[in-house]
């Protein structure tokens, strides 16, 4: 592998039509975003998600899924924090 790779020809991957066909598959229905985890939570999930052989952002997105089922009142910051703190008990 070199050291260096120069990259000024390269095209960007959503320019690519087959690569962005895959990038817009991949991603369909989600949106990247940014949160702050408590270190202690995101590693309760990350060991929950260990041991059930799936991802821990899968697990965290399907605890928030359950949160916010139609049978379930709208989330609010403290009905997350409630679901996130018995998760942890749980664990």
């Amino acid at each position: 592998m070199r050291k260096e790779y120069d990259f000024t020809g390269a095209s960007r991957a959503k320019d690519v039509p087959h690569l962005a066909r895959l990038q817009a598959e991949e991603t369909a229905g989600k949106t990247r975003i940014t949160i702050n985890i408590d270190n202690d939570v995101l590693a309760s999930f990350r060991e929950r998600a260990e041991s059930k052989g799936i991802g821990y952002h899968t697990l965290i997105n399907s605890e928030l899924r359950r949160a916010v089922s139609p049978e379930q009142t709208p989330v609010t910051v403290e009905a997350l924090r409630q679901v996130l703190r018995e998760e942890l008990k749980a664990a």
